[in-house]
């Protein structure tokens, strides 16, 4: 059914088909589309993809092995409708309990299709149509469309332009009194960069303050699905153990570097007052059903014990920084050492992320151009492809940039 929107086209009166907010959700994410479509397009064999974080090898044996023991059915109702499995609810609280040191119980986790699933679910379970939602610039990219395909107004707070710390300053001025959800990353895509506790301490006294200040309670939502990704053993703390209203949102499909197989999970801090934390657990299977069916597929689901265990080669994805940063660096690059995630973000060189990524595309070596997280100056380098990937691309990589750098010059 078309919308009764309107809008003039020469003399005539034309009706708009898709809602205002379908259309400010395709807005905001067009770039990413395009750019998707680009990448897709891409028929040279020998092209070398780092763009977006997906496998270049096959999958992890132990992913395979637990999803194919789930495989064969043992009960009529093996394939039937499946909201949160308890097995899979009590094995995530049980990790997520060491992991973080709160004590979460199964009746707190709602299994999810991904981190996109928990986020959704906890956006249409937290927020009304209007309210304003921080993000952080520069954040993953699918966040605003995400807030605009719901109703809700993203509002965005600015990293530390430098070093791309949280900048907790910056979420304070961003407040308003229709905020309602803050979200945060940590592992940071795409800077790489992990918080620690104390900006999380922080972060908290003010958005407690403002809740008070509002008469309406800011929600804090902890984007976490490279919380298992981090290098040379940096500690990782979340925010749900500082501000009690915190929401956690996870994708295993980072850490099993399988993000067609949709599997994920929103957990409420442990920390949350017993009443709230009840009516949210009341909550959760119901909004999950009314977003669409938000669950994970059975045989995902039933295989959550056993990929509790199963993880990328963190070792290996530290040598491919070192040997990417090292390289960079010594050919003047800014580039932030990732300490968490598996992307590397720098600074192009000559100031153009999209000349830069279109010289090295001409080349066959494909690159993320920040323009798609709203920073023209900057580019992402995905680490899942191979060593050999990596080793092959740097040489482009380096001349293309040092050409870049010298046009720079001469124009002035």
């Amino acid at each position: 059914m078309l919308n009764q929107r309107i809008r003039p086209w020469g003399n005539e009166v034309v009706f708009v088909t898709i809602s205002a907010r379908a259309s400010e959700a395709k807005f905001a994410v067009d770039v990413v589309t395009a750019f998707f479509g680009r990448i897709e397009a891409i028929e040279d064999p020998d092209a070398i993809d780092l763009t977006f974080g997906n496998p270049h090898e096959l999958a992890l044996p132990g992913l395979v092995s637990a999803m194919w023991e789930q495989v064969d059915p043992r009960s009529d109702d093996w394939f039937a409708y499946k909201t949160s499995e308890p097995e899979a609810q009590e094995v995530v609280a049980s990790g997520l309990s060491v992991q973080l040191g709160l004590d979460f119980e199964p009746a707190d986790i709602a299994m999810t299709q991904g981190a996109f699933g928990a986020m959704s679910l906890a956006l249409a379970m937290l927020a009304d149509a209007g309210d304003e939602v921080i993000i952080p610039l520069p954040g993953w990219f699918c966040y605003e469309p995400m807030l605009r395909v719901g109703n809700l107004v993203p509002v965005r707070a600015p990293l530390d332009p430098e070093t791309f710390d949280l900048d907790v300053d910056a979420i304070a001025r961003a407040i308003t009194p229709r905020t309602r959800i803050v979200i945060v990353n940590s592992p940071a895509n795409p800077t790489g960069r992990v918080y620690p506790k104390s900006s999380w301490d922080a972060l908290a006294a003010v958005l407690e303050e403002a809740s008070a200040r509002n008469g309406r309670r800011i929600w804090l939502m902890s984007d976490e699905p490279y919380r298992r990704i981090r290098f040379d053993d940096i500690e990782f703390a979340s925010p749900a153990g500082s501000y009690p209203w915190t929401v956690i949102d996870y994708s295993y499909g980072k850490v099993l570097l399988a993000p067609g197989q949709r599997l994920g999970y929103l957990a409420l801090s442990p920390l949350i007052p017993a009443a709230e934390r009840e009516e949210l657990r009341d909550a959760l299977m119901p909004i999950g059903l009314a977003i669409g069916w938000g669950f994970p597929d059975a045989i995902m689901q039933y295989s959550v014990p056993a990929l509790e265990t199963v993880s990328i080669d963190i070792t290996e994805y530290t040598r491919k920084r070192d040997r990417l940063f090292q390289a960079l660096a010594e050919a003047s690059f800014e580039v932030t050492r990732p300490e968490g995630t598996f992307y590397l973000w720098g600074r192009a060189p000559g100031g153009d992320a999209v000349a830069y990524c279109d010289a090295l595309a001409a080349r066959g070596v494909h690159i993320m151009p920040g323009t798609l997280f709203d920073q023209p100056h900057h580019f992402r380098i995905s680490l899942t492809g191979t060593m050999g990937m990596i080793d092959a691309a740097i040489p482009h990589l380096v001349e293309v940039g040092a050409e870049l750098r010298e046009a720079a010059v001469r124009a002035g």
